[in-house]
């Protein structure tokens, strides 16, 4: 089966103890195991990891060219200021769909930019943990569509 890297970022390991008003009570544990339940639907392969480094994000980026059809990512606050991350984004040729727990356009001004989107195929936020099914429901859709 075509394998999807799902790349988490900077204190996603938190989730489910880190602010639960914002981005709900579900662990990282739980949304891998949505994920993965996900992927046996769509006939695809989760690789599901996350990282509190940017350079090992960036390492994935460049693993996942190689190994992966797709990547769905929710590079936390690198998102907003990793230049790495957007340059790697580019660098490989697979799509990549950025995703958000919450909705970042309704919080802080500095969480409205995001350096991933310019080069990402799209962006999901504000569903919380559906955010990850919906992103890998649109890479699956983009992985069929004909080029």
């Amino acid at each position: 089966m075509p394998t999807i890297f799902v790349l988490n970022g900077p204190n996603l390991n938190m989730l489910g103890k880190r602010e639960p008003g914002i981005y709900g009570g579900q662990t990282l544990a739980d949304i891998e195991a949505m994920c993965v339940a996900e992927g046996e639907k769509l006939g695809l392969t989760i690789d599901f990891r996350q990282t509190n480094h940017e350079g090992v994000l960036v390492d994935w980026f460049h693993e996942a060219s190689d190994t992966a059809v797709g990547i769905a990512v929710n590079a936390g606050a690198y998102t907003h200021t990793s230049v790495a991350l957007h340059d790697a984004t580019r660098a490989i040729g697979i799509p990549v769909v950025e995703l958000h727990l919450s909705n970042v356009h309704a919080r802080e001004e500095f969480r409205h930019k995001s350096m991933l989107a310019p080069a990402a195929k799209g962006v999901i936020c504000g569903f919380g943990a559906q955010s990850y099914i919906l992103a890998l429901n649109a890479l699956n859709t983009l992985l069929q569509t004909p080029k």
